[in-house]
C-alpha cells in the first residue's frame, strides 16, 4: 500500500486546539476507528485496542513544542 499522509496546519486559540483534542481522544476512547474530513473527503482510520503512546516537550530559546505520538 502507498503511503497517504494528510496534514493540517492552523494557529488556534489554546481553548480551541484543547476541544480539538478532546474530541479526538473522545473518539478514541468509544470507537475503534477515528473519522477525519479534509477538502470534501471523509477518511476512516481504524486504531486497535492498543497503540504506541510517544510524548515528547521540546523547550527551546524562542520556541517550544509538545508532540503527541500514536503508533500502531
Amino acid at each position: 500500500m502507498d503511503l497517504m499522509e494528510v496534514t493540517e496546519r492552523a494557529r488556534l486559540r489554546r481553548e480551541d486546539a484543547a476541544a480539538r483534542l478532546r474530541a479526538l481522544a473522545d473518539a478514541l476512547a468509544s470507537n475503534n476507528e477515528v473519522e477525519f474530513e479534509r477538502g470534501g473527503l471523509r477518511f476512516k482510520v481504524h486504531v486497535p485496542d492498543e497503540v504506541d503512546f510517544k510524548l515528547e516537550v521540546e523547550i527551546g530559546d524562542d520556541e517550544r513544542e509538545l508532540e503527541i505520538e500514536l503508533k500502531w
